[in-house]
């Protein structure tokens, strides 16, 4: 019987197969990892009988994410607009109650998701609210697990998607790497969601700015100017991060200028 197979690493569902694929090409590559025990699979419906659901309100936004923690952990974000509601990023949990949930409160319009770590199960949330689009940037393509007409590969720098919510390819952690900017943030101060493109640390003071978060591998100072200079134009006074609470509540763009500055001056900092 052919079956999705989904990896319980990083939480990418692959093309249909009759059995688990002999490995996970976005775990084996340097920005993510394979456990010493070995790459593992599981399904959307093993899925469904192990972990849950978790809805959150959190700075404005509505937070979903799984119990117990699946993968990497991150959430995604649901948008509320008017136009339309739009999830940012993705999990790999997806269920009939989570459909009736978020079609309560206005359904989805779209899906946007920073970069390939996120990917998941995105084709599987697109069809259970219609078909909707899913927003991927053209230079991460090759990491498409599982391809549908469902996913719409946009290129350039920046990508309106709704009105007032555009996505900025920042690059760095990956070539695509996207962040979103949402004009009408809460406050109408705007907002930035960045997934962990750039990275807000626990004591949500400093984002930061990494090639490889499992094998600790920082980004040198010529890709974290150019994220610099593609999020500079924006307004912002809030940024939403990849993980649970992880929101800078204010002053957003004065954190992004400090955490530039603090990068890159310890990359050059010799021993002492």
């Amino acid at each position: 019987m052919l079956q999705a197979f989904i990896c319980t690493t990083c939480g990418t569902q692959h093309t249909e197969s009759e059995v688990a694929p002999s490995r996970c090409i976005i775990c084996d590559d340097e920005r993510q990892y394979v456990p010493p025990t070995g790459q593992s699979w599981t399904t959307l419906s093993r899925l469904r009988k192990t972990h849950s659901a978790v809805f959150k309100e959190e700075s404005g936004v509505i937070a979903i994410g799984t119990s117990p923690s699946f993968a990497i952990g991150q959430r995604a974000l649901l948008v509320r607009s008017p136009d339309g509601n739009v999830l940012w990023d993705c999990i790999s949990l997806i269920d009939d109650t989570m459909v009736e949930l978020i079609n309560g409160i206005g359904g989805l319009k779209a899906i946007a998701i920073s970069h390939p770590h996120y990917y998941t199960t995105m084709l599987e949330w697109s069809r259970a609210f219609g078909g909707i689009p899913v927003y991927l940037h053209e230079k991460d393509r090759e990491w498409i697990m599982r391809s549908g007409p469902e996913i719409e590969l946009w290129s350039g720098d920046t990508k309106e998607i709704s009105p007032g919510m555009t996505l900025v390819r920042v690059g760095g952690h990956f070539s695509g790497g996207t962040a979103m900017h949402w004009d009408k943030g809460p406050g109408g101060k705007g907002a930035l969601f960045s997934g962990d493109l750039l990275q807000v640390v626990a004591g949500r003071k400093f984002v930061s700015f990494m090639w490889s978060y499992p094998n600790f591998i920082p980004l040198g100072e010529q890709a974290v100017r150019t994220i610099e200079k593609r999020v500079l134009p924006w307004q912002y006074d809030r940024i939403y991060g990849a993980f649970w609470d992880r929101v800078i509540e204010s002053n957003a763009k004065r954190v992004m200028a400090e955490s530039v500055a603090r990068h890159i001056e310890l990359l050059s900092r010799e021993a002492e």
